[in-house]
């Protein structure tokens, strides 16, 4: 990871919703921060899960930049450059009609528009386009090294990459354009025709849906005309970042078997964009006690070890049963997350780097919390190797297939046992 974190750079995390991406990018801001790189984290969480991931009482449409006090008590350097907003939406839509429209006249009259507040608010991207505008403008303004970008959350994750063009192909829509040319444009016989059919269609409508929906539409188009081709200008600079070589997109998943097959989609749908995978990232691997303890599978070895004397000794009573189903329970879950991550790590491609970080335990400040996660994202992979390595004191069966054994040379998962 230490490779992504670089001046000039952007890290976009892409996951789907519950995968810790969040956390993850507050660590890596972290991560950057201790690398001595002047980092701001962008987040458009409307839960403010980046606010309270840093342990901060507010968070606004600003970059914001963590306190030395703060920063001590978490056993952090005080020194570290390391800020974060949180984004305001309709702000950023607000603040891109009033670049690109100069006429006061037409700018409120945008801004009062019934269609624009809801295109600005509640259609499917709008949020992510904002997020990408901001982004846009840090990046161009040069205050910070590296920006580190929280997506947001959405029904689907891709839905952030795409959001440029559906809003370009919306804003550029001969079709809309055609059918709510405003009243008394010179047309054609048949143009005119067009207007009085649609004008009907749109009285009906409005009849039955109330209001002036489709007015509003009309008049959003009307008086946003002059500025559409810049706007659309500015999508699509905002787009060739995402796909220029200063962005690094940061995958992040967990073991369960379907969030590691919709991390698969993730990275199909970014190879076929041509975007830049940098590395995934899984988390909540084992928990921090397992992970930073791991030799031969460690304490969850001891555990049929330790249910085998009790047998032996006959000493079982119902809370010792109970207890002992528990850790059973639990042994048999990890292992099944690295049964799970070893085949999904075979099938990655070779030049994308991996990283396994643990579940924190519980009662770790955020901040504090975030340092150690930050640890665990930048150090070498020690865990990956003992996973490659490791045998239970249970017979396995031998390793078989996959592409080839070891520790990769990006310290990642190479081999996992049975």
């Amino acid at each position: 990871m230490k490779e992504l974190l670089k001046p000039r750079s952007v890290l976009v995390l892409l996951g789907s919703g519950g995968v810790g991406k969040t956390t993850i990018a507050a660590a890596l801001g972290v991560a950057a921060a201790t690398a001595h790189l002047r980092t701001a984290v962008i987040t458009v969480d409307p839960a403010r899960r980046l606010r309270e991931a840093l342990g901060l009482p507010r968070l606004g449409g600003k970059p914001t930049r963590i306190d030395a006090r703060r920063l001590r008590a978490a056993g952090l350097d005080p020194a570290l450059k390391l800020s974060a907003m949180v984004l305001d939406v309709k702000g950023e839509w607000d603040a891109m009609v009033a670049e690109h429209v100069a006429d006061p006249v037409i700018r409120r009259r945008i801004l009062d528009n019934a269609f624009y507040r809801s295109l600005s608010t509640r259609f499917a991207g709008s949020d992510a386009y904002a997020a990408l505008e901001a982004l846009h403008d840090l990046y161009e303004g040069g205050h910070f090294d590296l920006e580190v970008v929280d997506t947001p959350p959405a029904a689907h994750a891709f839905e952030f990459v795409q959001a440029p063009a559906r809003l370009m192909r919306l804003l550029d829509s001969r079709a809309a354009r055609w059918l709510l040319q405003p009243a008394g444009r010179p047309a054609s016989l048949a143009l005119r025709l067009a207007g009085h059919i649609t004008r009907y269609v749109a009285r009906e409508l409005e009849r039955f849906a109330g209001g002036d929906t489709l007015s509003s539409i009309a008049d959003f188009f009307a008086a946003a005309s002059g500025a559409a081709e810049r706007i659309v200008g500015r999508m699509q600079k905002v787009s060739a970042l995402l796909r220029s070589p200063a962005v690094r997109f940061v995958l992040v998943t967990t073991a369960e078997h379907d969030r590691l097959r919709q991390a698969r989609k993730l990275i199909d749908q970014l190879e076929s964009e041509g975007l830049h995978l940098g590395a995934i990232v899984i988390n909540r691997f084992l928990d921090e006690s397992i992970y930073q303890g791991f030799t031969h599978y460690g304490a969850l070895d001891e555990i049929p070890r330790l249910s085998a004397a009790l047998e032996a000794e006959d000493a079982r009573d119902d809370g010792v049963a109970a207890a002992l189903s528990y850790l059973e329970s639990y042994r048999a879950r990890a292992e099944g997350d690295i049964r799970r991550v070893r085949r999904f790590v075979e099938a990655v491609p070779p030049h994308v780097q991996v990283a396994l970080v643990p579940e924190i335990r519980p009662g770790t400040s955020s901040l504090a919390g975030l340092g150690r996660l930050a640890n665990f994202l930048v150090a070498p992979q020690a865990v990956a190797t003992r996973l490659a390595r490791g045998a239970s004191a249970q017979p396995r069966a031998p390793l078989k297939g996959g592409r080839r054994a070891g520790k990769r040379s990006d310290g990642a998962v190479g081999r996992m046992p049975e």
